[in-house]
């Protein structure tokens, strides 16, 4: 009965983040309201409430859940280039920066207004610990097993230096896709494949 009860209960949090998601895309989050996704999923805005708490944690369940499929795309980028690092990790990175760039949430999150901390751009920037950790251990625990010939330092430092790069382009691009990618599996490579017996 609990295991059910958990089932029914995910089930309606995927429902409510669906209404969140179909309402900012459309309109914006700055006019998203509670009583919206009660609406738009069938329920009271008491559940809402109970299942969510506060429209800033809907929002960052909305990027949380975007950062997840985009996870599954990064690992598929990965698996396609397992004996090579720097190739894996700028298709992953072009495959994020291209897919970011079509994304309707992530559209909706950049154009919109960036005047405060409840904002759902600050999930990408002053708070995207959440984010960023996921990513990295992701990517940390693909690269351990995939990349065993990089020493574990440079290799985790290699891996935060590629993910908040890729969340920076993303926010705020400074060139197109494929030179952004190359330029961050040039960081990669700098890092992470420097012979064990360099001096500092």
């Amino acid at each position: 009965m609990t295991e059910y009860r958990e089932s029914v209960r995910s089930l309606l949090k995927e429902r409510l983040l669906d209404a969140a998601y179909e309402r900012v895309t459309a309109d914006g989050w700055d006019r998203l309201r509670m009583a919206h996704i009660a609406a738009a999923a069938g329920v009271s805005r008491q559940t809402v409430y109970t299942e969510y708490g506060s429209k800033d944690a809907i929002g960052q369940a909305l990027v949380m859940r975007e950062v997840e499929r985009f996870l599954t795309g990064i690992g598929e980028q990965l698996d396609a280039h397992p004996e090579d690092p720097r190739e894996a990790v700028r298709a992953a990175v072009y495959f994020t920066l291209t897919a970011a760039a079509d994304n309707p949430l992530l559209k909706s999150i950049l154009t919109s207004s960036r005047g405060g901390d409840d904002d759902l751009l600050a999930h990408l920037t002053t708070r995207s610990e959440p984010l960023l950790e996921t990513a990295s251990a992701m990517l940390r625990d693909y690269a351990a097993k995939a990349w065993p010939f990089i020493a574990p330092d440079p290799r985790d430092l290699a891996i935060e230096t590629v993910v908040r790069l890729t969340v920076s382009h993303i926010v705020q691009p400074s060139a197109p896709p494929d030179v952004t990618a190359d330029r961050v599996a040039l960081a990669l490579a700098r890092i992470a494949l420097l012979p064990e017996d360099r001096e500092p």
